[in-house]
């Protein structure tokens, strides 16, 4: 995945026109699809559940990092415009490959797919390891089944994904329009780029500190739900503080900060459910669905700013996104069994 991503990518500075600017990033998108729920479910394979949310946390911190850190190497980037006679933008897509392809080989040659395969590891912390984990995965089995097509027809799989959708169509809401909303209230055009970075290292350091919090208690849905409803609160906040730069960016670093730390916790549960080829499967979906919410969400708010003339709609809509995915995993929590989503 990151080495056919990749190339797309670095072909993307080669497009001359409407057409072929729409066929590569349709590709692009193809090629990308696989690789979060690839990850989350390579991480199954390594992780024990009760440090599951930490790990994922490590991983998708790297969302508002890339984030935060994207806008001003971005901008370095632009400056090249016209070295060797590639335009700017031509520069960054060409930049952006060669990263992703290096790592996309070294990943291919050197990393293992299991503990079993890891030379690092002495035999019997491999035996250790990979016992632990074929017992977890065994004992979801045997409570919830592992055919991959009914897993996606298992109503809790479905559940989680409209889950997955409140988060996404709230967080991508707003990302992709935190530069106009700053601007919007205020925010000098001069600033922006760095009142930018701010809710996301906000968000990477909440995240960070939640997931571990709730590997320490072993909870799971309730810090899910506390985490929504203070990425609620936040967004809501921003929508009325509408012309106040700096309390805006206060109230969207509270929002974003309550929306990411969702995230890796929520990851922990659908490996709970199902095992194997159907957790795979389930991943897959749930991951599908959500991706319809982050298209969702950036069209919704663009569609209300140009409907009402400002951002409040849009992000009170954000808000409720993210306020339904706490609601949803507290109405899935009370209509399964305890362990088998609590524990996590």
């Amino acid at each position: 995945i990151m080495i056919s991503w990749s190339l797309i990518a670095g072909a993307m500075m080669l497009v001359q026109g409407e057409r072929g600017f729409y066929a590569l990033r349709f590709l692009l998108g193809v090629a990308e699809a696989g690789f979060f729920p690839g990850v989350i479910y390579y991480l199954t394979y390594w992780v024990p559940a009760r440090d599951r949310a930490r790990l994922v946390g490590r991983f998708i911190v790297a969302v508002p990092v890339s984030t935060a850190l994207g806008g001003p190497l971005s901008s370095a980037i632009l400056e090249l415009d016209g070295v060797y006679g590639l335009a700017g933008w031509q520069w960054l897509f060409l930049v952006e490959t060669v990263p992703s392809l290096a790592l996309g080989i070294l990943t291919w040659l050197y990393l293992p797919d299991s503990p079993r395969d890891a030379r690092w590891l002495n035999p019997r912390e491999r035996e250790a390891l990979t016992g632990k984990l074929e017992a977890e995965r065994s004992g979801v089995t045997a409570e919830h089944g592992g055919n991959a097509l009914g897993a996606l027809l298992e109503p809790r799989v479905l559940a989680l994904s409209l889950c997955y959708f409140g988060v996404e169509l709230g967080m991508y809401g707003v990302i992709f329009w935190v530069p106009q909303i700053f601007t919007h209230v205020g925010v000098a055009s001069r600033h922006v780029g760095y009142a930018v970075a701010v809710p996301y290292a906000l968000a990477a350091a909440a995240m960070i500190v939640w997931s571990r919090r709730s590997d320490r208690r072993m909870e799971r849905v309730r810090h899910i739900g506390i985490a929504s409803v203070v990425g609620c609160l936040g967004l809501v906040a921003s929508a009325w503080w509408a012309d106040s730069p700096a309390w805006a960016v206060v109230a969207i670093s509270v929002g974003a900060a309550g929306t990411f730390s969702i995230l890796p916790i929520f990851w922990t549960l659908p490996a709970r459910v199902l095992s194997g080829a159907a957790a795979a499967g389930a991943i897959a979906l749930i991951n599908a669905i959500g991706n319809i919410g982050g298209f969702a969400g950036p069209f919704l708010m663009g569609w209300l700013k140009q409907l009402t003339g400002n951002f409040t709609g849009g992000l009170l809509a954000a808000a409720a996104g993210v306020l339904a995915t706490g609601a949803g995993a507290w109405l899935i929590e009370r209509g399964t069994d305890k362990p088998s989503v609590r524990a996590a």
